[in-house]
This record gives C-alpha cells, structure tokens and sequence, in this order.
C-alpha cells in the first residue's frame, strides 16, 4: 500500500512538473536568459554594426552614463516629471471613476466596458488619435478651450505642454486602474457606510473615513504598476514627438532606442536598461518599505 502511494505521488509531482515546464521554459529562455545576456553586453563595448570587435570595458559604460553623457539625465528628468504627473492622475482619477461606477445605476455595465476599453487598445492606434487631437490649427483639444475663450497652445509642438499633453494622454488609459479600485469598493460591507450615517457623518466624511482607507491596498498596488509602466513609457514619445521639440520629450526608454538601434550601441543601451532597473528596484523597494505606514489591510492586526 505504501509503495503504492509512494508511486502515485511521484506519477503526480511527474504530471505536476510536466505541466509547469513550458512555463519554466519560457521564463528562462526569454526572461532570465536574456536578462544574463543583456548584463555582459552591458560589460562590454559591443555594436550592431561590427559586433566581431567588441571588447571587455567593465564599469565604463556605466561611468559614461553618469557621468559623461548628459542626455541620461535629461531623459531621466523628463521621464521623472512625466512619472509624478501621469501617476498622482491615474491615482485620483481612477479612484474617482471607480466610485461612479460602483454606483448601482442602470447601464453602468455598458459604462465599466467604455471605459476598459482603451487598456486593450493598441498604443500605436492611441497615439496617432492623440496626435490629430494636439494638432494647433485643427486639433480637437484647442477647439474645446476655444470654446471656452481660451487661446490654444502648441500641445505636443510646444517644449511647455509637451509632456502635460501625454499625461492628458496616459488618463485615456485609467479604466485599468478603475477597476483595480472597482474590486476593492465592491468588497466594502455596506453596514459600515449605514452606521457612518446614522452617526451623522456626511458623504464626503464617510469617504475619507471609509472608503479610502480600505482603498489603500488598490491605492498602493495601483501606485506600484503605474510607477513601473510609466516609467517604460516608449511608443507615444516614438510615434508622436520622437523626443522634441529639443530633448522636451526624450523619455529614458527611447533614448535608450536611439542608443541601441540609431547609434548601434548595444552594450551602452544595455547598461542603461540596466540603471533603468536599478531605479525601478529603487522605487518599488521604497513604496513596499513606506507601504505598512499607510496601506491597510482588512484582518490585519494594528
């Protein structure tokens, strides 16, 4: 009998490891794999152009980066400026969608797949539709300040509104971030809202006392994915400014492009993905550090 058992619990843990493996596969091939490559290019100076005369330089790319070339940071601080604003909108602004859409109203079923939609779209599609919409003499986004006896500004044109003009554009794209929110407020006992207003405490106190304290673990996550993925931002500073006008727009993901495929430098562009990483880790760290200060689970004990 225990033989028996021993040999089926093998047979299982086989058909276990089985079915994991293309998995596993995958995720060392084109994850791990990769990422080990791209770490010795980033040791090396190594070009798409005459890849036979790379060489060993160690840390010299990295010190270049730092040190010696001041578009990394100016790319750096366009992508910080752009990160700040785009993410305290996605925060707020998808906070505030979800709690109309979890009001019981008739057709919000049709509303919540409006406004998903867009994080499903193809980026490209996006920001050609943005691209006409900034347009200064016949775009739509000046058309409606007109309307309001606003004069128009130059939008993506314009080294002032240029990165404003793509955070308007990243809160196309906060229904994902709604329906992160959506989940948690639907999970809000309701007897906790009806003793806040026997209590006497009024809508907008019962949200600050309520809701958004037992938000903060959708607020944290929310907060988490949109400081990694905006930070990656690439395909609408590609499509619709290509880093102008000047270095306005240079995000530190399209620099790092025009490194690898312009200038064909490969071992350079790897060791900017690499501090690109670094201050991710940096960042995702700190808001997981700061985040028992703040975030508050239910069950958890205070």
């Amino acid at each position: 009998m225990a033989r028996r058992r021993l040999a089926a619990s093998g047979r299982e843990a086989l058909a276990a490891y089985g079915l994991v493996s293309p998995w596993v596969i995958g995720f060392v091939g084109l994850t791990v794999g990769p990422m080990i490559a791209s770490m010795v290019l980033s040791l090396t100076d190594y070009g798409l152009v005459n890849p036979d005369a790379a060489r060993w330089v160690g840390g010299a790319n990295y010190r270049e980066a730092l040190t010696g070339d001041p578009l990394v940071w100016q790319s750096l601080k366009v992508t910080a400026y752009y990160v700040v604003l785009a993410v305290v909108f996605e925060l707020v602004v998808g906070l505030a969608l979800a709690v109309l859409l979890n009001v019981g109203l008739r057709g919000v079923g049709i509303l919540r797949t409006v406004y998903y939609l867009p994080a499903v779209v193809s980026g490209v599609a996006v920001s050609l539709l943005w691209l006409l919409i900034f347009q200064p003499s016949s775009g739509l986004a000046n058309a409606v300040l007109g309307l309001f006896g606003f004069d128009g500004v130059g939008w993506v044109y314009s080294t002032t509104w240029v990165i404003p003009a793509f955070v308007l554009m990243s809160v196309w794209g906060v229904g994902r971030a709604a329906f992160i929110y959506l989940a948690i407020l639907q999970r809000i006992p309701t007897n906790l809202y009806e003793a806040a207003a026997v209590d006497g405490l009024g809508s907008f106190g019962r949200f600050l006392r309520i809701t958004l304290p037992l938000a903060t673990p959708a607020i944290f996550l929310n907060l988490v994915l949109a400081v990694i993925g905006k930070f990656q931002i690439f395909t609408e500073g590609f499509v619709i400014s290509k880093g102008g006008p000047g270095a306005s727009s240079l995000f530190f993901v399209l620099y790092l492009y025009r490194v690898a495929f312009r200038y064909f430098r490969v071992g350079y562009a790897s060791a900017l993905a690499w501090i690109l990483f670094a201050v991710l880790l940096a960042l995702t760290a700190t808001a997981f550090r700061t985040s028992r200060h703040w975030v508050y689970y239910e069950g958890e004990r205070q």
